[in-house]
């Protein structure tokens, strides 16, 4: 910070972020550097009380989604009935006005967004388990998802003026694809294809032209 660099930090439990955040409070204090939107990566499990700190700080959450999913069959036998209450506490941040900055954390689960953003939306693995969702109070809606793997990534990257939106003078980076995220069923979210992709207004991809396997 004191050099001028937006500082990433990677923490995992709710005190390992308490401790960041206090750090940082004291040192974004020190050298005026709010605006660099200092990050925490992962801010998997978290006090409740911190979780407003984060708006408070201009601070950005950047979670992967699929975290949950993956570690739902053992999360709260490791951190128990209380503290469970603010893991991958997705509403909860956003409630609280946090900028969730969506990620994969690959190569530890999928590089693949569709399943980051199946998980946010539905809080279930890909069998649709468990039936409403692993704590369903903590979903985020199909906009919220899409919003934190575009608007909100670019903007904790300061690239908010050339990506993650379709506005005229910023990159026509975009895809289309086979399934209607918004109107469609959530939990087919995971399975979504990938028809075309162009990167500053040129197609880079094409699903048409993709070479075969006839073998």
């Amino acid at each position: 910070m004191q050099a001028g660099f937006q500082v990433n930090t990677q923490v995992i439990g709710d005190h390992a972020n308490k401790l960041v955040l206090d750090a940082y409070e004291d040192l974004i204090q020190q050298t005026n550097t709010k605006a660099l939107r200092h990050r925490v990566e992962h801010a998997q499990i978290l006090r409740l009380a911190d979780i407003p700190r984060f708006a408070e700080l201009g601070v950005v959450a950047s979670m992967q989604a699929t975290h949950a999913t993956s570690d739902k069959n053992m999360a709260e036998d490791r951190v128990g009935p209380d503290r469970i209450e603010g893991a991958y506490a997705w509403h909860k941040l956003l409630k609280a006005n946090a900028v969730i900055a969506a990620g994969s954390d690959s190569p530890v689960e999928s590089a693949n967004p569709f399943f980051g953003l199946h998980a946010s939306v539905t809080r279930q693995d890909h069998n649709n388990q468990p039936a409403k969702g692993w704590y369903p109070n903590e979903k985020m809606t199909v906009t919220q998802a899409l919003n934190s793997f575009t608007v909100a990534a670019a903007y904790s990257a300061h690239q908010e003026k050339s990506i993650g939106q379709l506005n005229p003078g910023m990159k026509a980076d975009f895809i289309l694809i086979d399934q209607d995220l918004v109107k469609g069923n959530p939990q087919t979210i995971w399975q979504t294809q990938v028809l075309e992709t162009w990167i500053n207004g040129i197609k880079v991809f094409d699903i048409a032209s993709k070479p075969t396997n006839n073998l």
